[in-house]
This record gives structure tokens, C-alpha cells and sequence, in this order.
């Protein structure tokens, strides 16, 4: 008797709650082509795998670092085009990389003037 391996499978609901992505965002993340389409279950319920919640974590990091949409959906086509694509999907996160950096540097200078400002403010109630 052989014994076969089944990749987990998990529900939208389940998917949901390990991500933090709402039922409402997994299904248009379906519908723009961020996400493959999902698998279906014999009751044409969604059935994700472990590798689409790695990728539903990537897209979060993007989303949350700025990436727009629309950049992502030109990511998640590259991505579904293979090998040939390295390069592009590669210059795409540099850019986007360069990008992040920037805005870190804004944080952190915006940071620092707060920062500053609330130093004046302590000093002048020790007054």
C-alpha cells in the first residue's frame, strides 16, 4: 500500500485569519490577478495552498511599503510568466527598494524633528 502525500490545503476563512487579509481582499486579489486563480474543492469552494499564503505574505509587504496596485499586478504577471521574467520582476524590487529607502529617510528626518521639537517643548515646562 502506497501512501500519498496531499499538500495541506486551507479555506478562504482560514487564509483570512493566518494573513490578516479580508475575505473581501483575497476574492479581488483573485479577480485583478494578483493571486492565480484558486483551486477549487469538488463544492467549488476556495482551497489555497502554502504557497499562495507565502506569496498573499509577499504582496502584503509590498502593499505595505507602498507598492501601488498597479505595480503589483504587473509583478504577479511577470511572476506567472517563470524564469524568463527574473530580470524584469529583479529591477522592479530595486526600483520599489530605492523607493522604500527614500521614504525611510523622510520617516527618519521627520522623526528627528519631532524629536527636536518635543526636547524644546520638555525644556521649556522645566522652565
Amino acid at each position: 500500500m502506497y501512501a500519498y502525500l496531499v499538500a495541506e490545503q486551507f479555506t478562504i476563512r482560514q487564509v483570512a485569519e493566518q494573513t490578516g487579509i479580508s475575505l473581501h481582499t483575497l476574492r479581488y486579489y483573485e479577480r485583478i490577478g494578483l493571486i492565480e486563480s484558486v483551486r477549487r474543492a469538488d463544492n467549488n469552494h476556495r482551497r489555497y495552498r502554502q504557497e499562495d499564503i507565502v506569496w498573499l505574505e509577499f504582496l502584503k509587504r509590498l502593499r505595505a511599503t507602498g507598492m501601488p496596485t498597479s505595480d503589483m499586478k504587473t509583478f504577479a504577471a511577470l511572476r506567472r510568466e517563470g524564469a524568463a521574467s527574473l530580470l524584469q520582476r529583479r529591477q522592479m524590487l530595486e526600483v520599489h527598494h530605492k523607493d522604500v529607502e527614500a521614504k525611510i529617510a523622510l520617516l527618519e528626518e521627520n522623526l528627528e524633528a519631532i524629536q527636536s521639537k518635543i526636547e524644546r517643548l520638555v525644556n521649556q515646562e522645566n522652565l
